[in-house]
């Protein structure tokens, strides 16, 4: 490895970076690869796209809720144990998807998916925290950010193609093989990080003692409240762009993938943007860049649609800038948000995610509720997030980030 991005000594034998990449990567792949699929959904199983965008919000759910319990049983018992149990989990529920019959089954199914696919997210958080100071956690969640971005940029294509070429069945099949790969890589390559076992992070006083000290820290809100509102923002398009772009605006099914992979590269420039510009201004000056951005992005989006323009170029141009803003934002506040706590990395890791999918399903459900065939709902709820993200990061006084 690179210095910017070396381990402590005792993992430099380790290829950390690419299990923490192919561990966040399970997120996006679990939910970018079959949004193509989501029409073709409501249709073969003769349900509306409330009922379809289920499969997204449960999931989200399920992550979210896991997260708490995932967390303090890493704190407790160590990453890997946790981690190696989520995983067989994950493949097991993505053989249920691929053979469900019906939309219910298919739900709990997503559901299952998403407890498995937390361990893997969560544990990947505090594995950077634990083998990583806090300065360079940042640049190496950039990193690892801007690997990850390969994900949610092909993995709509190929879900695009399978669709059309095998059905959404097809999606599914892929995330199994993935997800069996990542799992053996695992088992034979990943050592235990957490050097700081806690035996009473899974005992009620000490659970609620760590809730307490994350929940209490101004510094935690500073970042990881602004960062799930980053998130929702990306997560607006991630389930009602297939919608959108091809019921509204009548883009092929085969060309969905790509165009919401030139949204995607967004994502990806704005994480080179943080690698590059972290280091001169510092944590708190990139991450009011990337917020502001946020705003910029979602005002013009609705300004936009307001002037009467529907048209798919303006869609992925909102994509690019939101997603672009969310490059910035998120490795800013993932590591500020779990660096400050050392000894409830876990802990912590797990309520920030639990916040960014409590967000993520809120505005899913929004979304949802509101698609009426027009671009106005996405643009409205788009500028709403933009607007709560630029305010949020300056109501709450940032710090730089340092360890505890």
């Amino acid at each position: 490895m690179s210095s910017d991005t070396a381990s402590l000594a005792r993992y430099a034998h380790a290829p950390l970076l690419m299990l923490i990449t192919a561990f966040l990567m399970m997120q996006p792949l679990s939910t970018d690869l079959y949004l193509a699929s989501l029409p073709s959904l409501a249709s073969g199983f003769d349900v509306p796209a409330s009922t379809v965008q289920l499969t997204l919000s449960l999931f989200v759910i399920g992550f979210g809720g896991a997260q708490l319990i995932i967390g303090p049983l890493s704190d407790r018992f160590g990453r890997r144990p946790v981690l190696l149990c989520g995983l067989a989990l994950y493949v097991a529920a993505t053989i249920l998807c691929g053979f469900a019959q019906t939309i219910e089954v298919l739900i709990a199914g997503r559901f299952l998916q998403a407890l498995g696919c937390c361990s893997a997210v969560m544990i990947a958080r505090a594995i950077v925290r634990d083998a990583y100071d806090p300065e360079q956690s940042v640049r190496v969640i950039a990193k690892a950010s801007t690997w990850l971005s390969l994900a949610p940029i092909f993995g709509p294509i190929l879900g695009s193609y399978l669709q059309v070429a095998f059905g959404w069945r097809a999606a599914f099949a892929a995330l199994g093989i993935f997800s069996a790969c990542v799992m053996a890589v695992t088992f034979f390559k990943l050592p235990e990080t957490n050097v700081h076992k806690n035996p009473q992070a899974t005992a009620l006083r000490g659970l609620l003692a760590n809730y307490r000290i994350v929940l209490g820290s101004r510094e935690f809100w500073a970042y990881a409240l602004p960062g799930a509102l980053s998130y929702g923002s990306i997560f607006s398009f991630i389930s009602g762009s297939s919608f959108v772009l091809i019921q509204v605006l009548d883009v092929p099914t085969a060309w969905f993938g790509f165009c919401f992979a030139f949204g995607v590269t967004g994502y990806l420039t704005g994480t080179i943007v943080c690698r590059h510009v972290q280091p001169k201004l510092g944590s708190m000056r990139t991450f009011r860049l990337g917020t502001a951005l946020s705003l910029a992005a979602g005002a013009v989006f609705l300004a936009t649609v307001a002037a009467g323009i529907a048209h798919w170029a303006l869609m992925l141009a909102a994509m690019f800038l939101t997603m672009g803003a969310h490059g910035i934002n998120f490795p800013i506040a993932q590591s500020g948000s779990v660096s400050p706590f050392p000894r409830q990395a876990g802990t912590a890791a797990g309520l920030m995610g639990a916040l960014y999918m409590t967000v993520a399903f809120v505005v899913g459900t929004i979304v949802g509720a509101t698609h009426n065939g027009t671009l106005y709902p996405l643009a409205v709820i788009a500028c709403s997030l933009g607007a709560l993200i630029f305010c949020s990061a300056r109501m709450i006084s940032i710090k730089p980030i340092r360890a505890a």
